[in-house]
């Protein structure tokens, strides 16, 4: 910080300064005047008309009131010295610097993790004072989990380390604000670009994502490269690349499937993993599909309260209605 001497700051101190958090100099010096003038009309009998002028070259810090002839011209100024009021410009000098550096910092924060809005990134869990917020360290920063991008029975302990996709960032009333999520579908293709290598080099594509945080994901892949099979680089060797973002997401249940530009093919593959016998495409314009599976197949194409069906749906963006291939007897 500058420091003062009587009604003065350290130029060359407010010049490393303002290079070393790369501000222009005259616009931290014309700050600085605004806040001492700002200071000065808090003071018992201000001036009407004053400036705070600072010296570029001594840092002598002066209040100037202006002297007028009688036809209204300013003809010279006068210092105006309120007494004690050499004290108060040193606080306000101390004052303006540390909001200004406070903004800086601020700035940078946002700006380096606006670069980040769209991807995954990694934080240890806080213990805030909102039980229903969830605090994230991100290094220079705390992100925030609100309830609504958190993930319905996932637990969040104190020191746990966790991936998060960075849903926005913002300047807020009280410093940076990252809003992340753990309940995001692009949460989950975003993991699986981490763990394949395939999807960096853009040789598989994850098409469509459709989600129900901590329960099921879907996830329609195709491959670019005859010979690569797009399922089988997200599911990896073992297994191993699929299981590793199941485990970051606690066990929730994956399922990959091929997608395809054909809609009759695509929402056959989108039920997995249940068999489909027939798709018969009812309404082409309205996106409407009759689906037919054998019996033994229909509960598994619906799923736990129809959310196979419901998933297949959203990933496809198709309305399916799913029938057993033996009618019901009348």
């Amino acid at each position: 910080m500058p420091a003062m001497n009587k009604s003065q700051v350290d130029v060359e101190a407010l010049i490393a300064l303002a290079t070393h958090k790369e501000i222009p100099l005259e616009q931290l010096i014309t700050e600085i005047e605004a806040g001492v003038l700002e200071a000065y009309y808090q003071t018992l009998e201000p001036k009407r008309q004053a400036r705070a002028a600072i010296d570029r070259e001594s840092g002598e810090i002066s209040i100037l009131i202006p002297t007028f002839n009688e036809i209204g011209e300013r003809i010279s100024e006068d210092r105006d010295e309120p007494e004690g009021f050499a004290r108060t410009v040193t606080s306000t000098v101390r004052q303006v610097i540390k909001l200004k550096m406070r903004a800086t910092n601020d700035a940078e924060i946002v700006g380096e993790f606006s670069a980040s809005v769209g991807d995954v990134i990694s934080g240890i869990v806080q213990q805030g004072r909102d039980p229903k917020m969830i605090n994230v360290n991100l290094g220079r920063v705390e992100g925030r989990i609100p309830p609504q991008e958190q993930v319905p029975g996932e637990i969040y302990q104190h020191g746990d380390r966790i991936k998060c996709f960075v849903v926005e960032v913002k300047q807020g009333m009280k410093g940076p604000e990252i809003m992340l999520s753990r309940s995001h579908p692009a949460l989950v293709k975003q993991l699986f670009e981490l763990e394949v290598p395939e999807i960096k080099d853009r040789i598989v594509e994850i098409m469509e994502v459709a989600r129900e945080a901590g329960h099921r994901t879907k996830l329609a892949v195709r491959s670019h490269r005859a010979g690569v099979s797009a399922k089988g680089s997200l599911i990896g060797p073992m297994g191993a690349r699929s299981r590793a973002v199941m485990d970051e997401l606690h066990g929730e249940k994956m399922d990959i499937v091929d997608w395809s530009e054909d809609p009759a093919e695509f929402v056959a593959q989108a039920l997995a993993p249940a068999k489909v016998s027939k798709v018969e495409i009812v309404d082409l314009a309205m996106r409407s599909a009759k689906v037919t599976v054998p019996d033994y197949q229909l509960s598994l194409a619906i799923g736990k309260d129809g959310q196979n069906a419901r998933l297949a749906a959203r990933l496809t963006g198709w309305r399916i209605d799913i029938h057993p291939d033996t009618p019901v007897s009348p």
